[in-house]
């Protein structure tokens, strides 16, 4: 949503393409709430001659009392008070967001309000609405996750790239910057990609790289390489694995007169960098030196 669309909003300023994106967005149902409840705010009654009279009387008994009025000072005091009102509505009618996070080196699981099952990858986030989960079995994921979803209503899973949405399922997600795969292991997945809409039967995979739809794969396994401690790539750019490694050991990957768009297929350990780093180098010819936390590749005989 943009930044403007709420003061447009309010003035009635939007057009119809800027209005339906608006109501599209996660803030506008909070808005919409919050704008209900204060139509029904009423300002109390005031009979002006009643006040004019009122005043009159307190003028003369204080008898020549000078009486200061601020008005200006009044209109602010009760325009905190309305602001103060509309913000702790806001913050109560607002539902928030349950937020897992895990950092380098890390996998976690997360067991949702249906018993749903989620093992996040390292370096992954999944947030959802624990208050409306009855409602609205959605998570969004950032990073990679293995799912094990519990029968029941539709079950979506929101990304950058695409959504997922199945009924009961186990199926794996991994979105990073240029690189979308879906693999389902049990079930029936719906995935959609800009647009389309791609149903995934049990052994079936989606996966985008670079922008690119590539050849369909068959899943083989029960369960993704990476619950096992390991990682696994078919005809990936080496970019993707080495920024895996990082994932998985914290370390930093640097590269010198490498291909780094060159094609892998292979697995690495995800516990012993010394097997992990020969896996990656022996098939791709590549050599390697470690400093610290820091890995360099290399080609051939470069330095």
């Amino acid at each position: 949503m943009r930044e403007n669309y709420l003061a447009k909003w309010l003035n009635n300023e939007l057009s119809e393409e800027e209005l339906a994106e608006f109501k599209r967005s996660e803030a506008y149902a909070a808005y919409q709430k919050i704008v209900d409840t204060t139509e029904d705010l009423q300002a109390p009654a005031f009979d002006t001659n009643e006040a004019w009279a009122t005043f009159k009387a307190q003028q003369m008994s204080s008898k020549g009392k000078v009486v200061q009025l601020h008005p200006f000072r009044s209109f602010l005091r009760v325009a905190a008070i309305i602001a103060i009102a509309i913000m702790g509505a806001y913050l109560y009618i607002k539902p928030q967001k349950e937020i897992v996070e895990t950092q380098l080196a890390e996998q976690t699981e997360v067991v949702l309000p249906d018993a749903s099952t989620v093992l996040l990858n390292a370096a992954s986030k999944l947030s959802y609405h624990k208050k409306e989960w009855n409602q609205k079995r959605e998570v969004v994921l950032e990073g990679e996750a293995f799912f094990k979803v519990a029968k029941g209503k539709k079950f979506t899973v929101a990304t950058e790239l695409g959504s997922i949405a199945v009924l009961g399922t186990q199926f794996n997600v991994s979105q990073r910057a240029d690189f979308f795969e879906v693999r389902c292991y049990e079930g029936l997945v719906s995935v959609t990609y800009q647009g389309e809409e791609h149903q995934l039967p049990a052994g079936a995979s989606f996966k985008v790289i670079n922008s690119t739809e590539q050849a369909a794969t068959a899943v083989t396994d029960n369960a993704p390489s990476w619950v096992k401690d390991e990682s696994s790539f078919e005809s990936v750019p080496l970019k993707f694995v080495f920024a895996e490694l990082e994932r998985q050991f914290a370390i930093t990957v640097e590269t010198q007169n490498v291909d780094t768009e060159q094609l892998f297929t292979g697995t690495f350990n995800n516990t012993e960098i010394n097997l992990a780093l020969k896996s990656i180098g022996k098939p791709s010819r590549l050599q390697y030196r470690v400093a610290g936390d820091k890995v360099l590749f290399y080609a051939g005989d470069t330095p």
